[in-house]
């Protein structure tokens, strides 16, 4: 029998994992419970897709009082009986409150293969181009744990895709995109199973 995952997500925008990983939970395909999602983004498409699917939400801004927000970030998903965090397209750093309660605990999923093509700034269609202007013959994407540092947390699955001849950024980046969200279901299959278990 699969453990019950008890999943806190993070989204500034459309939350496409998210979803996936929430259709996934409904389908019965994966033993996890959807305990909270919380955006910065007051018009992100994932709390709007939280609140039609019935999921705890939160919209909790970070510019104004980092301090402030990563106390509240932390105290909200502990309140939900979060056990571990989902980063969900999340355009923010976390801070050391979340981090300290959830070592070990925070999944992100990058558009490229670590430790290549990561670090800070490296993220969304600037892999791409990264990857495509280093001539590289693979890329694919990295589910690995969060840290203090950028894409410098442990790697916990790799899924890659060769480049195509005559490949663009355009067309790497719809490969990758389109192969993200069922890699981070089966992720979390494996997770739950007990066949992949975090340090």
């Amino acid at each position: 029998m699969p453990s019950l995952l008890k999943l806190g997500f993070l989204a500034s925008r459309n939350g496409s994992s998210f979803r996936a990983i929430l259709d996934a939970i409904d389908a019965g395909r994966l033993a996890a419970e959807a305990c909270l999602i919380v955006s910065n983004n007051r018009k992100s498409g994932a709390l709007e897709f939280a609140q039609a699917r019935g999921v705890a939400n939160l919209c909790l801004p970070t510019e104004r009082d980092p301090v402030a927000a990563d106390l509240a970030l932390r105290d909200a998903m502990a309140g939900a009986g979060v056990e571990l965090i989902v980063l969900s397209g999340y355009l923010r750093k976390l801070g050391p409150a979340t981090l300290a309660r959830y070592q070990n605990r925070v999944l992100n999923i990058h558009p490229g293969l670590l430790p290549e093509f990561g670090g800070e700034g490296m993220y969304g269609r600037r892999v791409h181009e990264a990857v495509i202007a280093a001539g590289a013959a693979l890329s694919g994407a990295t589910i690995h744990l969060v840290d203090e540092e950028y894409d410098r947390g442990a790697v916990l699955a790799q899924r890659t895709v060769a480049l195509d001849p005559g490949e663009t950024v355009d067309s790497l980046e719809a490969r990758i995109t389109a192969l993200e969200p069922l890699f981070f279901v089966e992720t979390l299959q494996a997770i739950a199973w007990g066949d992949l278990v975090l340090p």
